[in-house]
């Protein structure tokens, strides 16, 4: 049976079966305690305890090592994914086991990295843990209820509306104009993503075999929804794709995504413009095709949303535009 006691600033719970290590749980109230001591002793009456004794020894890293081995390589973000999850295993939180990974204390390390990073961050974080925990809990046997559930998540941050103007575009062009050590890949991979409104992955994972430039078409295999989509080329993307040289890889941009983004921030930071960040140029390619793409199902189609209310968040006409239609 299941007996309460107060440990400085917890309550401790012991659970005592014939044949089965004890099991010990800490909460931070004394309901919680008796309401899981309740539990316990009613799983021994019904003949269906559970030992719990794994979630006492495993900790949260560890958890992470497996789905690292086990879940991250079919993920289409893989390489993303455990360079997250990595630098997850380096807070103190994950050194903790299972058993101690309550509520209280990842509201603890929510408030802890709020100070030093974003909600989004922050959000993305719980995300992980509780992805972790789940699958644990469904292909591992682990028997823990997820503690996130029980996380008051942070606000989530507005969506981005940051598009280029004519001049901020113009600066950037001339900061990206290969000379001395400037990547030549640069200038066409920015100069695409603003004719064709695709993503910085998608960019880097085409490849010639995909692309017919005398149909003004492109393939993607793989896009962020998972699904297969022809993107239309425009006059000025063909001609960025006939300039380009063919490499023996077939990729179009022989590039990595990190160095793709750290070359940009570099042109971003010669041009002085403010807060732009690489996907920002999706938002530009989208707001400018609208006007000539009115039609919005047309419009989707091009930039591979699957919702009007999505596309709406990459949508960011001028007031002052819209002014002059109204007349």
């Amino acid at each position: 049976m299941a007996s309460i006691q107060k440990r400085k600033d917890v309550w401790q719970v012991r659970v005592r079966v014939t044949g089965l290590p004890t099991l010990v749980r800490s909460f931070d109230s004394r309901k919680s305690a008796q309401v899981w001591a309740n539990e316990k002793d009613n799983e021994q009456l019904r003949g269906v305890y559970r030992d719990e004794s794994d979630v006492q020894k495993t900790t949260l890293s560890q958890l992470i090592d497996r789905y690292l081995v086990d879940v991250t390589p079919l993920m289409k973000s893989a390489a993303v994914d455990v360079y997250k999850l990595r630098a997850l295993q380096q807070r103190t939180l994950s050194h903790l086991p299972l058993s101690k990974l309550t509520p209280s204390v990842l509201a603890q390390h929510r408030d802890l990295r709020l100070r030093a990073v974003t909600n989004g961050t922050v959000i993305r974080e719980l995300a992980y843990i509780s992805s972790v925990i789940n699958h644990a809990r469904r292909e591992w046997g682990v028997n823990i209820p997820n503690p996130i559930a029980l996380v008051k998540k942070p606000v989530s941050p507005q969506g981005r509306d940051r598009v280029l103007n004519p001049e901020e575009m113009a600066a950037l062009v001339a900061e990206l104009t290969p000379s001395g050590r400037r990547s030549p890949w640069m200038l066409p991979i920015v100069q695409l993503a603003l004719e064709t409104a695709m993503r910085r992955g998608e960019l880097l994972a085409l490849q010639w075999k995909h692309i017919n430039l005398r149909e003004q078409v492109a393939v993607l295999q793989t896009t962020k929804n998972g699904e297969r989509r022809i993107v239309p080329l425009s006059m000025r993307a063909v001609a960025t794709l006939e300039g380009l040289p063919r490499n023996c890889a077939d990729r179009v941009f022989p590039m990595s995504a990190c160095a793709v983004s750290a070359a940009f921030e570099r042109a971003v930071e010669r041009a002085c413009l403010v807060d732009l960040h690489f996907h920002d140029l999706r938002h530009t390619a989208i707001t400018q095709m609208a006007d000539k793409l009115p039609n919005l199902i047309e419009l989707a189609a091009v930039s591979g949303h699957k919702s009007l209310e999505m596309l709406q968040r990459y949508y960011h006409p001028s007031p002052q535009a819209l002014a002059l239609k109204l007349g």
